[in-house]
């Protein structure tokens, strides 16, 4: 027969077997022993009342493996007031009392009276929404003044005083007075008419009732101008298509005119400084020939013969801030020429020297020096070579001047014994003395550069012909 063990067994109730008594009475029930409750470890956490269970998921999950048995990140401090909609506050003052009561509109001439809801604490005050009701003072005139001031040929009085009945009662609403003129009983007036003549007596009235002493701001309407303007808004409104077309198209000619206009104007400013930067250039280039000259005279004045001749490269110094590299020092500089570049170069592959060293420190400086000095080497050669073509020149032109004598070719700086050893008898010069002084327009130790003696032997010829004959 089954016992309850193997029922709880087969319901998998738990339990563990031997727990029960005779007839199946739980030993707890026959030993009446109290069963201790063992506490858990874990916290528990209690969800707070207003939150829906699918967030409170997203923040705990209570499920049975440790993983995911951690903490959640937020915990309300107060769970009565969580995450629950808190219910309005109702006062505890009484309702003010409303009423329906009668009212008068004060802006209603007929005294009309309504009823509506209203607080009775507001009863015997007047209707609120009446100091909306604005209207518009239209001055009032005697006989004397209208009269005196206000008369006007076209207008009569009875016509004057219908056109003011009318503004006071439509509050200048001048499409509503034009409708409701009387144009049967007189003379049939445009809106600018009734204008023209209502503005013109309340300005003459403004003036006549001004204190002395004191100018007061007039209005002045001008009819003629609004006038046109309708004249012109009615043509506006009554173009044809065609008209319309044509003047969209006459406006984007006119749109494209004023772009051209613009780059015109645009390309004739940058010409413009372009120019005013050419002639300020040209300016500072002629202040610096001027310069130059002068320096350039001044010191010929001052060498009396010396020719300046070139010393060499000057490199630039490098006093930048930074870093830099120390080869920068052995580039030469752009006023260099190619032609002596070059003549650098092969200067350099024949005495069997790198063109690009190492470059340190003592090699820079001893490579720089080197190379001035080779193009202070050309510069001597070619300024030698000219010389020599310039002698070979006047040479030749001695010659064809003097055949048969020859020129001096070095010219005595000191005093001292003549070449043969014989002293010149009295009244005779020396034949070298001779030669310099006869000579001194060929051959010339001055100032003055080749082509300036090209250009004075070739202005006076006849000075040198002459001297020549004296030989």
């Amino acid at each position: 027969m089954a016992t309850t063990s193997d029922v709880r067994d087969i319901l998998e109730l738990g339990g563990p077997s031997g727990q029960e008594g005779e007839g199946g009475t739980p030993r707890e029930n026959i030993m009446k022993t109290k069963k201790v409750k063992k506490l858990s470890d874990t916290p528990t956490f209690k969800r707070p009342e207003g939150m829906h269970r699918e967030v409170y998921a997203l923040l705990f999950s209570d499920n049975n493996s440790t993983y995911f048995r951690d903490a959640p990140p937020i915990i309300p401090s107060a769970s009565n007031q969580g995450y629950r909609t808190l219910k309005a506050k109702l006062g505890r003052s009484k309702v003010r009392p409303w009423k329906f009561m009668p009212f008068t509109n004060p802006a209603r001439k007929d005294g009309a009276i309504f009823n509506h809801w209203r607080r009775v604490a507001d009863e015997g005050k007047d209707y609120p929404f009446a100091r909306f009701n604005k209207s518009v003072q239209v001055p009032i005139y005697s006989e004397q003044e209208y009269q005196l001031h206000l008369h006007e040929d076209g207008w009569t009085r009875p016509e004057t005083d219908h056109l003011f009945g009318l503004c006071r009662k439509f509050d200048l609403r001048w499409f509503v007075i034009h409708d409701r003129y009387d144009h049967d009983q007189f003379k049939k007036r445009s809106i600018e008419d009734l204008k023209e003549r209502y503005y013109s007596i309340c300005s003459k009235l403004t003036k006549i009732r001004a204190p002395p002493g004191q100018e007061p701001k007039v209005y002045v309407f001008d009819a003629d101008h609004e006038r046109r303007r309708k004249e012109q808004l009615d043509r506006l409104f009554n173009r044809t298509p065609e008209q319309v077309k044509e003047e969209e198209y006459l406006n984007q000619e006119l749109k494209k005119i004023e772009m051209r206009k613009k780059e015109r104007e645009k390309k004739t400013q940058d010409l413009q400084k372009l120019i005013t930067a050419a002639d300020s250039s040209d300016a500072r280039r002629s202040e610096r020939k001027s310069t130059k000259k002068k320096l350039l005279t001044k010191e010929k004045r001052e060498s009396s013969g010396s020719v300046d001749i070139p010393t060499g490269i000057k490199f630039p110094d490098f006093k930048q801030a930074g870093v830099s590299l120390r080869s920068q020092r052995m580039k030469l500089p752009s006023s260099v020429g190619q032609k002596k570049v070059k003549a650098i170069e092969q200067l350099l592959e024949e005495l069997g020297i790198d063109l690009y060293p190492m470059p340190t420190e003592e090699i820079c400086r001893e490579f720089n020096e080197l190379r001035s000095d080779m193009v202070f080497l050309y510069d001597l050669k070619l300024a030698y070579a000219n010389c020599e073509f310039e002698l070979q020149t006047l040479r030749h032109r001695f010659e064809a001047l003097a055949p048969g004598k020859m020129p001096l070719t070095v010219l005595p700086t000191t005093p001292g014994p003549s070449t043969s050893g014989a002293a010149p008898a009295e009244g005779e010069e020396s034949p070298s003395r001779k030669k310099a002084s006869d000579i001194i327009d060929v051959v010339s130790t001055g100032p003055s550069t080749p082509q300036r003696k090209r250009r004075v032997s070739a202005a006076d010829p006849g000075s040198a012909i002459k001297k020549t004959k004296k030989l």
